[in-house]
């Protein structure tokens, strides 16, 4: 016996206005920290254009990829377009990578030949950017179960601190003098920028190699199917995601010989179980009443006479 339950995935129009928003915010300040760190000369206002501009692309990127999930499911994408988002994310994050080491190479090159900085700029120009990213991020926060929007997060959040960063840096030119801290900022900038890149590359190539989705233990799963009444043994179990939020199972059940009418209410309580403790919703369940042997990876049924037979 098979079943199918397929979850809901709306996105909903309030991240796809957020998102709209935050691209003419960040466009905007992004070209103020390009002219401000050009008549600052710092490299860090610099660095963070860098960073604001890979923000742009981010959430472009997130916008178009909501639009295309939304797609219904063909004869030739059975899934949908689910995975749109989690290729955003992949390459979100693979750009944030990209910018972290732009940003080390130029701050090595500042470090061996340093040059005056105007902390006032630095720090007026940081503190729009604090109240500017911290509010986009805000806003993307309650919706960043999704890794796609988590990643256009990731990119705010990391924005938020960094600029931060830039103010404290700003003070401490102002009150040292020296200014080899502009480039040693842009350092610990570039590595907050690595150390979220990396993570959203990890989350996206476990979904695209159908890994088990972050959150869910396996042993904790096939004990609660294990442990509904009526089951008897519980194999062949996978469990993957097909988008950020959608996960899926399929597994073969042992069941006694009896009537369907009576292993649907053993079918029931399972899908409650995923449902309410695993958030899985998208299932393929097999039951089977025989023996079984595994053969090249797949569940045989072994009829009585063959069992005896071993």
């Amino acid at each position: 016996m098979h079943t199918h339950a397929h979850g809901s995935h709306a996105h909903g129009a309030a991240p796809a206005k957020v998102l709209r928003v935050s691209l003419a915010i960040t466009l905007a300040y992004t070209a103020l920290l390009v002219v401000a760190g050009i008549r600052a000369n710092s490299l860090a206002l610099i660095s963070e254009a860098g960073h604001n501009l890979s923000d742009f692309l981010a959430l472009l990127i997130s916008l178009v990829a909501i639009y295309i999930e939304s797609r219904p499911a063909t004869a030739t994408k059975t899934y949908g377009w689910r995975r749109a988002g989690v290729l955003a994310a992949l390459v979100n994050a693979v750009s944030l990578i990209a910018v972290s080491f732009f940003i080390f190479y130029e701050a090595f090159k500042r470090l061996s030949n340093t040059q005056p900085v105007h902390a006032g700029t630095m720090m007026w120009v940081a503190g729009a950017g604090v109240v500017m990213n911290g509010v986009i991020a805000f806003l993307l926060y309650r919706s960043s179960r999704d890794m796609n929007i988590r990643s256009a997060f990731l990119h705010q959040f990391g924005d938020a601190i960094s600029t931060a960063v830039v103010i404290v840096g700003g003070w401490a030119i102002l009150a040292t003098g020296q200014a080899w801290i502009d480039s040693a900022l842009s350092f610990g900038i570039g590595a907050l920028i690595l150390w979220s890149g990396l993570a959203v590359v990890r989350d996206a190539l476990n979904v695209l190699l159908e890994g088990t989705p972050r959150g869910i233990k396996m042993d904790l799963l096939e004990t609660a199917l294990r442990n509904t009444d009526g089951v008897n043994d519980v194999h062949d179990l996978h469990v993957w995601s097909i988008g950020s939020e959608i996960h899926a199972l399929s597994c073969h059940i042992s069941i006694e010989d009896i009537p369907p009418s009576a292993s649907e209410r053993i079918l029931r309580e399972i899908k409650q179980k995923l449902h309410e403790g695993f958030h899985i919703d998208h299932t393929t369940i097999q039951f089977e009443h025989v023996a079984c042997d595994v053969a090249h990876g797949c569940l045989v049924a072994v009829t009585q006479e063959q069992e005896h037979s071993h």
